[in-house]
């Protein structure tokens, strides 16, 4: 314990899923955190449960207004920011180009991207007035290969994200703030069920089935959760990774390394059975 002892953190999208296990996991390595998101309840209940150490503020992620006011609020509250942590997203609209609605589009594009560009837009100068600072932001297999999406949309805005992260990171390196991000493969959260249509409580009543869903998906049996996202922040937040900029962590159990051992052994296998059987 203590890896974030003294520091302050801005964790969005904090109210559920993976924002909502870093915010428990920053608060018991010792950092003091705002937490944002759009639910009210939600929020103030996670606020209460983590103490004197956290405060909660409603937050739309795509208002530049609201973003300010989420920085302000950490440093007015605990005095400086250490880590800005642009975890809030969402799903968005699933089928081919072809189908694409502009709306729906833009406002993906806001939630998944916009929000992360206002959010380094606003913790920048205070951070450079501190001479340090970390950003972590929150992309996605599905930025880097193509078919590890629902929504073609979602591939797209992630892919920004982890560019946008690197171009920022080669201008703030130079302030001593380093800009990284974390691009999770399966995990059991509820994204999956909301890009399906299912409302938000009932997504969040998903995340076992998505557990069964994925465990044979990647090498490692099991699907991701979200401790395994909030212990790479925790690293990324921490002095530990002081020389670690512009990277895109990528925590995937290994998913997009190729095709999993065990299935290209069966393919062998069956591959010599129908050369045994072609030989008669």
């Amino acid at each position: 314990m203590g890896r974030l002892d003294g520091k302050v953190a801005v964790i969005t999208g904090a109210t559920s899923g993976i924002g909502l296990r870093t915010a428990e996991v920053f608060v018991a390595e010792g950092a003091k955190v705002v937490i944002a998101g759009r639910r009210v309840a939600e929020g103030q209940a996670l606020a209460a449960q983590l103490g004197a150490a956290c405060r909660f503020r409603q937050t739309d992620v795509t208002d530049e207004d609201q973003m300010r006011a989420l920085i302000d609020e950490a440093v007015t509250r605990f005095g400086r920011l250490d880590c800005l942590f642009n975890n809030a997203g969402g799903p968005a609209q699933t089928g081919g180009i072809e189908g694409l609605e502009v709306a729906r589009f833009d406002a993906a594009m806001a939630t998944l991207l916009r929000s992360v560009m206002l959010g380094m837009k606003h913790a920048a100068p205070v951070m450079r007035r501190q001479g340090s600072g970390s950003i972590i932001n929150n992309g996605s297999i599905a930025g880097s290969l193509a078919g590890f999406s629902s929504s073609l949309v979602y591939g797209a805005a992630k892919a920004a994200v982890i560019h946008l992260t690197k171009c920022v990171a080669m201008e703030l390196g130079e302030a001593g703030i380093r800009v990284n991000s974390i691009s999770p493969g399966a995990i059991a959260t509820g994204i999956f069920g909301k890009a399906l249509g299912l409302s938000v409580e009932a997504a969040e009543q998903t995340a076992s089935t998505m557990r069964e869903v994925y465990k044979t998906a990647q090498p490692i049996p099991r699907a991701g959760v979200p401790e395994d996202i909030a212990y790479a922040a925790v690293f990324l937040a921490s002095d530990e990774s002081g020389f670690i900029n512009g990277h895109d962590l990528v925590i995937d159990g290994a998913i997009t390394g190729g095709r999993n051992w065990s299935a290209q052994q069966q393919g062998l296998a069956a591959l010599k059975q129908a050369f045994d059987k072609a030989a008669g």
